[in-house]
């Protein structure tokens, strides 16, 4: 089962923004309490509609999202450097 089974993303739901498939739990939401120092234990108490599977699909989602960012370095505000 992949990240996107479990995540949804719909403009009627919380604005659009990812979130636990059939839940009003954003993703973000559930990264920043892992950030914060929550378990997953915690989590799953917390949001009785969560499994261990959501989370861990928040985790993978936010992986996915990183591996495709795009990074460009820029010259530093007055740098001289030409191209």
């Amino acid at each position: 089962m992949s990240a996107t089974d479990r995540i949804e993303e719909n403009p009627k739901v919380m604005m659009g923004k990812p979130v636990i498939r059939g839940t009003r739990i954003p993703v973000e939401l559930v990264l920043r309490k892992l950030a914060e120092g929550a378990t997953f234990e915690d989590l799953l108490a917390a949001y009785p509609r969560l499994r261990r599977e959501d989370i861990q699909a928040a985790l993978g989602y936010a992986a996915d999202a990183v591996a495709h960012e795009e990074t460009l370095i820029l010259p530093a505000a007055g740098s001289s450097q030409s191209a």
